[in-house]
């Protein structure tokens, strides 16, 4: 289970002030701060079978790593995003061209996947690149990842820039991810951002969910 704040970022100013901020640099735990290169891929079926289940199925280079990844169902209010998420590590970057559904098997999800693709095939329908500069905090009622993304959603019908941060929950209950987020969100004066870069990238194809 992934659960998360998302808030939209205005420019590169509050992202420099949010990166420096004080109360946050207060909770850092040391040694975790670092800027990542994200590329990632979205795959579906040419009928959008797995979108249209609320199903989606990435293929990410995390740096120099490389992870295939389920997220689906869920919920979204205002900048809070909950939903299910596995994540396999896999060693062939043949995965972006041709992911298998297989390496999920072993999950009950996986199953569904498996079952709802039958024997269809798989292509790209969006890729995402951007930086990610993170780290971590220990607010003494939970553990989180702080995430600024600064890149670009890129599908056959559009492109849409990213300039957002994450807070993700690690640990601890979800009241405390909200104290952290409810603090920034009003000090830099941040919107909720309510779509996920997938959810966005779908809207650029004219797929409405």
């Amino acid at each position: 289970m992934e659960i998360e704040m998302k808030y939209g970022i205005g420019d590169e100013e509050t992202a420099a002030n949010i990166w420096d901020d004080e109360y946050l640099s207060s909770i850092e735990e040391p040694d975790t701060r670092e800027n990542v290169g994200m590329r990632a891929v979205y795959f579906d079926t040419e009928d959008f079978v797995l979108s249209k289940n609320d199903i989606a199925l990435r293929v990410r280079m995390e740096g120099s790593r490389i992870v295939a990844t389920l997220k689906w169902g869920g919920k979204n209010e205002g900048g809070l995003h909950i939903r299910g998420e596995i994540n396999v590590p896999v060693n062939d970057e043949a995965y972006f061209s041709v992911p298998d559904p297989q390496i999920f098997k072993e999950s009950e999800i996986g199953q569904e996947v498996i079952a709802l693709i039958g024997f269809k095939k798989l292509h790209e329908i969006m890729e995402t690149n951007f930086v990610r500069s993170r780290f971590r905090i220990d607010s003494g009622e939970g553990i989180m990842e702080v995430s600024l993304d600064k890149g670009e959603i890129i599908t056959a019908k559009g492109n849409a820039p990213i300039r957002e941060i994450e807070i993700e929950l690690f640990s601890g209950e979800q009241e405390a991810l909200e104290a952290v987020t409810a603090t920034i969100a009003e000090k830099y004066s941040l919107q909720p951002e309510t779509r996920s870069k997938y959810a966005r990238g779908l809207s650029l194809l004219g797929f409405q969910r």
